[in-house]
């Protein structure tokens, strides 16, 4: 029998994780050499919809402005790379990098070399050399189209966008004749070329595109010609340390000596991953903006305090929810998730929107926000958490009565800004599936004008690397998958292990998860590429908050 499409393309993900963890245990590889040649093949024939044209001759532009946005500016001049853990670079001279998608700190160490820090487990290492790997293959195609045979010569193009980068900033005619020619190299035309030049420009940099083009196709053209190849490289502290939850265990432990010190160990709490701004703002924003906002219409404020000139409006909310018992624990772990811990013990008057009953023994609840975390790095964190706390010789366990997840995913039927309550995740490429009772349910989000689908979520190896062919067998298989995500299995599996097996929490814990569409990978011009979800996201972000905290406050 002939294999379908959704089986070559989950046998090529196979094939790219099983190559990437060979490279990584080798310590390096060449991506243009032989042994970058399987992760090649293997994404340009699975053709992620992220990547849009990878496999055609013509450059990618929507894929190229995705992937620039999650690696370090400058990654496209450097012949080494080399992926680290945490190794001292912040105490040094070299000032950090953070891609502007992706919260990872890098390191120009000189002209030819960029180091990226990876805290964040094995997703984060997968997601760089897939991204890593379409950059090569862009800048492959570059190389290919304006190199005449093996004489090393240029093509007439090529040398004219040379001379336009060494001139710098450009006039208007000036910047139109090297589209012109940047057109013609990436078989693109004119007016797509000049669609996109904007989204690539900087304040600092308004030529940005045709230095990212020209070092694409200069590192390609210098491999040809020299035979010196690009390199990415582990480091031996980095292969040594994965797996450990060196960086979550860090993490946690600070939250719960945060927690002892505060008195608040022995206090109901419940989890909530989310984002920074909207568990705080659902909390104070109505009562800390009365006079701004005194018909306390809900969706106008939260879409008022989304713009980007929020900032007055912002450190109202701030000002307030610090006076009542909100503050945030500084991370240093090197994990990258920031926490909001809000005593609701300290709340005064009608500073809050919602009511706490007085009937709990064990006092007023306490609320723990924690930022995204990034795939498989989300067990890495909630198994550390969950563990007990050993301070002054004694061992204390958390009182953790609900863990909520709230984050954006892709949609398989519906469009942006539709909701999704999962009642099961199962974990891609296996038949791992965990089934759980979801405290929300589509009945609570109905009737605010907003689709809601109700079923199992998928939680992907990566979101770039999911094509038509297996969302498609996702959707029209009896898994009955509504969605995927990155981080649903790992959350639950570090939840059922610390409930049902080490008993370090309740085995009675409430679970919640809701998602919100930010894409549609099975619609053209609705995937992740084709850019955010604006306002379109605040309704959304904002109705799930509330049931979340509604369901916490009843509990109570």
């Amino acid at each position: 029998m002939e294999a379908t499409r959704a089986q070559e393309s989950t046998n090529a993900i196979e094939r790219m994780y099983i190559t990437m963890r060979h490279l990584f245990n080798r310590g390096f590889y060449k991506p243009m050499g032989v042994s970058g040649e399987t992760l090649r093949n293997a994404l340009l024939q699975l053709r992620p919809e992220i990547y849009g044209t990878i496999a055609e001759d013509k450059a990618e532009l929507e894929g190229l402005i995705y992937v620039l946005e999650r690696l370090p500016e400058g990654i496209e001049q450097c012949k080494y790379i080399n992926l680290t853990t945490d190794e001292g670079y912040g105490s040094s001279h070299f000032k950090p990098i953070v891609p502007p998608k992706r919260r990872r700190n890098c390191y120009r160490i000189d002209e030819d070399q960029m180091n990226i820090e990876i805290t964040r487990g094995r997703s984060d290492i997968y997601d760089i050399l897939t991204h890593l790997t379409f950059l090569f293959i862009e800048s492959g195609k570059i190389g290919k189209r304006v190199l005449i045979g093996d004489t090393g010569v240029t093509i007439r193009d090529w040398q004219k966008l040379e001379a336009a980068y060494q001139k710098g900033k450009l006039s208007v005619s000036d910047r139109e004749i090297a589209i012109t020619h940047a057109a013609n190299i990436l078989s693109r035309s004119f007016v797509e070329i000049q669609a996109v030049y904007d989204k690539f420009a900087t304040k600092k940099d308004p030529e940005r595109f045709l230095k990212i083009i020209y070092w694409l196709g200069k590192q390609a053209i210098d491999e040809e010609t020299t035979g010196e190849k690009r390199t990415i490289t582990f480091s031996a502290l980095l292969r040594e340390g994965l797996g450990h939850h060196i960086h979550g265990e860090r993490w946690a432990d600070t939250i719960k000596r945060d927690l002892y010190k505060h008195g608040l160990m022995e206090r109901p709490l419940h989890v909530i991953s989310s984002n920074m701004h909207s568990v705080l703002n659902t909390l104070f924003a109505r009562s800390a903006l009365k006079k701004e906002f005194p018909k306390g219409q809900s969706l106008e404020i939260y879409e008022a305090l989304s713009a980007q000139d929020n900032g007055k409006l912002q450190d109202k909310v701030l000002a307030m929810a610090a006076k009542n018992g909100m503050y945030l624990i500084d991370d240093t772990s090197g994990a990258n998730i920031d926490v909001q811990i809000f005593d609701l013990a300290r709340l005064q008057g009608d500073a809050c929107c919602y009511e706490i009953p007085a009937d709990e023994p064990s006092g007023p609840p306490v609320i723990l926000v924690m930022d995204y975390a990034f795939g498989e790095q989300a067990y890495e964190c909630i198994d550390e958490l969950f563990k007990p706390f050993k301070g002054n010789g004694q061992t204390q366990y958390l009182d953790v009565r609900s863990i909520s997840i709230m984050g954006k995913a892709g949609i398989l039927t519906g469009e942006k800004g539709d909701l999704m309550i999962p009642s099961a995740h199962i974990f891609e490429g296996t038949a791992d599936n965990y089934p759980f009772k979801n405290e929300l349910s589509k009945e609570d989000f109905e009737g605010n004008g907003l689709s809601v689908y109700e079923g199992t979520m998928v939680t992907v190896l990566g979101t770039s690397l999911q094509n038509r062919d297996i969302l498609s067998f996702f959707q029209e298989s009896t898994w009955n998958v509504i969605g995927l995500e990155m981080e649903g299995v790992h959350y639950q599996k570090a939840i059922q292990s610390a409930s049902k097996i080490r008993k370090s929490i309740r085995p009675d814990v409430a679970v919640r998860y809701a998602y919100y569409a930010s894409d549609n990978p099975l619609k053209s011009g609705h995937t992740l590429a084709s850019g955010g979800l604006g306002k379109t996201g605040v309704k959304p972000t904002y109705l799930i908050t509330d049931k979340i905290l509604s369901q916490i406050f009843k509990s109570q």
